[in-house]
């Protein structure tokens, strides 16, 4: 059978507009957002489930994680077994989470940034409040559960969650275009929040944050912002800063020493490395002197990283600088932003605390739902038991007389006896009148004779008075919102009881911190630059002692001070600033660094023309000469400004800047062609204007001639140079007029 070729036509950018949306909106809703409800993202919630499903429980042994990435990549999550795995670790650190979900044993990383071991050497089970809180009630049907990615199992869409995980946990995640950042909260101070919710669904997030204090990081830490708390919580973005708790301890000889025993959380990971080395680096670069020595003493116990401080120094400007210069004090960015009703959402604390006691309500009726049905079918079945029991010698009768169980189920329930031998007409009258349910015919077949011996009966009426005393109680729940409401936070004041803990981090009001450095005294030093670009400080003394070899071998010699900037020009009329202090300050021999490593010079791009020292051209005029014969003289002072890299004059398309030169003692100034021409004419005929003229026409050019060379020639003075195997006297050209065509020479 022959297959006909389709060709749907279409437009391209149609298709690709449409396939990155579909693209999107899977990374965001199936991948990196966490659901409102429970706070999980997809991955977390699959791993719960699988292991919840392997049986992995808190009081089991523990199972190899290789075992649960493997068995969840299988039949919920077939997106690599590296993802799966680090969810599960992160779900397993306390460092991280600020109540983990999982109980690890074995390497499981640390809070300097080790990585964890290799999944086949750990092991993982559930922590106990995992079991009771966010997978208890799966058998009650009060979750839906979809299909998996092939169909094969299903899987719960989320997870009947009990606490507010999503603050509880906090969250991190990138997704296309958005991104979200949810810090831990404290358990207790969050039931709290839930339950003032639930008393009063229109409390404010100020009234909340009475409740709540904020963010409760596991590594400690102080929040220092906490009036721009009610701002974060209210839109669900901003930035809470957070520092690190710093102690003073005394030792012998009169010394002091810094111990810092909480860190900030964006400092976690490698970050912790990176903290001791910004140290490092305040001592070297001499930017502080008070710290005799560094050590990190952390162990499992806690946090522990040592300064030692030298005999008087001032502690409280050195924690001041600490905080500045290094991520003592650092940033945490919040962005609260979830899927809530299938679409992200960025909300505040009020918010979310709603749409978590929605679900809760939701959980509650379905569970209750659902326990109703059971005890109402319990209720069936009793009745009709405790009924049979009345009339037992009648049913025995039955079903003696009967052929087969139909005809006497047939009896039970619809009074039919014409299939049935009766030892009288009585028994056959008063079976014809038996109605019980069909539910009831089946339990009563099924009864075993011991069920009739007195004790079992009385057992039977005191279920059944316990079945109507739990359908009361349902149907009240069911019925009525306010005992809905005393069910779920006598649930949540049982899991804050058991598993609350102290909160670790401190909310507090702190000043700014005012750190005033101290500026380096400046001294005078030779910048040298060598013809590759290659540039270096020295001081004058070493300079001076190598000045032959330094004016030799070095195509630029500039005397400044250490605090000073240079400006470069280049061709291209751009002018870029360095910082004198960011060149290498260090022996005669030594290599030094390319310019364009220091600023936004690029030399692939661009020739430098002119550097000098910014501190000297206020004052001063430049003259600027173009390739196309343009000439101008500006004021020195117009350079002197604090961005990096700017226009240093105006060109017109296609010319380029040949020369930038301090105009003061410079009488005549000669110009030369490409073809051999020169015009020398006076300074003075050379205007003065701003930086970003054009100028004036210098020489008057022929077609496709530029000027090659500029030369500035002083009062009296005398100067030859060699053009065309030539000797040319320039002092000795004819003074011409500028805007001439100049000798051909």
């Amino acid at each position: 059978m022959e297959v006909k070729e389709s060709i749907i036509r279409t437009e391209y950018s149609e298709i690709m507009q449409k396939s990155f949306i579909d693209y999107a909106m899977s990374v965001i809703i199936s991948r990196a957002l966490p659901d409102v409800r429970d706070g999980l993202k997809p991955v977390q919630r699959r791993t719960l489930y699988d292991m919840y499903e392997l049986g992995i429980r808190y009081d089991r042994p523990y199972r190899k994680c290789a075992r649960i990435v493997g068995d969840t990549m299988g039949k919920y999550h077939p997106h690599g077994d590296s993802s799966i795995y680090e969810a599960l670790v992160v779900m397993a650190q306390e460092f991280k989470k600020g109540l983990p979900l999982l109980d690890g044993h074995g390497n499981f990383g640390s809070i300097e940034g080790d990585g964890a071991a290799a999944m086949r050497y750990t092991e993982a089970r559930l922590q106990k409040i995992t079991q009771e809180a966010y997978l208890a009630d799966l058998d009650k049907d009060v979750v839906d559960f979809v299909p998996n990615f092939d169909e094969t199992e299903k899987e719960p869409s989320v997870l009947p969650v009990k606490v507010p995980n999503l603050l509880v946990n906090g969250s991190e995640g990138i997704a296309v275009g958005m991104a979200t950042s949810i810090p831990p909260h404290n358990l207790g101070e969050v039931i709290e929040g839930v339950k003032a919710y639930m008393k009063n669904p229109d409390i404010t997030t100020e009234e909340m944050l009475s409740y709540i204090k904020g963010p409760d990081f596991p590594t400690g830490g102080i929040v220092v912002n906490k009036d721009e708390l009610v701002s974060i919580y209210e839109t669900g973005v901003g930035k809470i800063k957070v520092r690190g708790k710093v102690e003073v301890e005394k030792v012998k000889g009169g010394k002091e020493r810094l111990v810092i025993t909480e860190i900030p959380y964006p400092m976690i990971g490698a970050n912790i490395g990176k903290f001791l080395n910004d140290i490092g680096a305040l001592v070297e670069t001499k930017k502080t002197n008070d710290i005799v020595d560094i050590s990190n003493q952390s162990s499992k116990e806690g946090i522990r990283i040592v300064l030692e401080l030298r005999k008087g120094c001032d502690v409280e400007n050195l924690c001041n600088m600490l905080y500045k210069k290094t991520r003592l004090e650092d940033t945490f960015g919040v962005n609260m932003l979830a899927v809530a009703d299938g679409r992200p959402e960025t909300m505040g604390i009020v918010s979310v605390i709603r749409h978590h006691v929605n679900f809760q309500y939701e959980l509650a009726t379905r569970k209750y739902k659902n326990l109703l049905q059971k005890e109402l079918d319990k209720k069936e079945i009793q009745e009709g038991l405790i009924k049979a029991c009345d009339v037992i010698d009648l049913i025995i009768e039955i079903l003696r007389g009967s052929k087969n169980i139909k005809d006497a189920k047939a009896c039970l329930t619809t009074g039919q006896t014409e299939n049935i031998r009766f030892k009288s007409r009585i028994s056959q009258k008063q079976a014809s009148l038996l109605r019980f349910t069909e539910r009831q015919a089946t339990a009563i077949l099924e009864m075993r004779l011991y069920k009739l011996i007195g004790l079992e009966i009385e057992a039977l009426m005191k279920e059944h008075e316990a079945t109507l005393k739990n359908i009361a109680e349902y149907q009240e729940i069911l019925e009525n919102r306010g005992a809905m409401a005393r069910v779920i936070i006598r649930e949540l004041d049982r899991f804050k009881k058991e598993y609350a803990k102290p909160r670790k981090t401190q909310i507090e009001n702190v000043e700014e911190t005012v750190y005033e450095e101290k500026k380096p005294e400046a001294t005078e030093v030779v910048v040298l630059m060598d013809r590759f670009g290659y540039a270096k400080t020295v001081d004058m003394a070493t300079y001076e002692r190598n000045r032959e070899a330094a004016d030799t071998e070095y195509k630029y010699q500039i005397r400044c001070m250490s605090d000073d900037k240079l400006c470069i020009f280049t061709d291209t009329g751009q002018q870029h600033l360095v910082k004198v202090q960011d060149l290498p300050f260090g022996k005669f021999r030594d290599k030094g660094v390319p310019l364009d490593n220091v600023s936004n010079y690029n030399s692939s791009a661009e020739t430098m023309i002119a550097i000098r020292n910014l501190g000297s051209l206020p004052g001063t005029r430049l003259l600027f000469a173009t390739g196309s014969g343009m000439l101008k003289q500006v004021e020195g002072g117009e350079f002197d400004v604090s961005k990096r890299t700017t226009a240093a004059t105006k060109l017109a398309e296609g010319d380029v800047l040949l020369c930038v030169e301090p105009a003061e003692g410079v009488e005549t100034i000669v110009l030369q062609t490409e073809k051999g021409m020169f015009l020398r004419f006076a300074l003075s005929d050379v205007p003065e204007k701003k930086k970003g003229a054009i100028g004036v026409r210098g020489i008057r050019l022929a077609d496709k001639d530029r000027v090659e060379a500029v030369y500035l020639l002083g009062e009296h003075e005398e100067r030859t140079i060699t053009y065309k195997e030539k000797e040319i006297a320039l002092h000795r050209l004819r003074i011409g007029n500028r805007d001439t065509k100049g000798v051909k020479k």
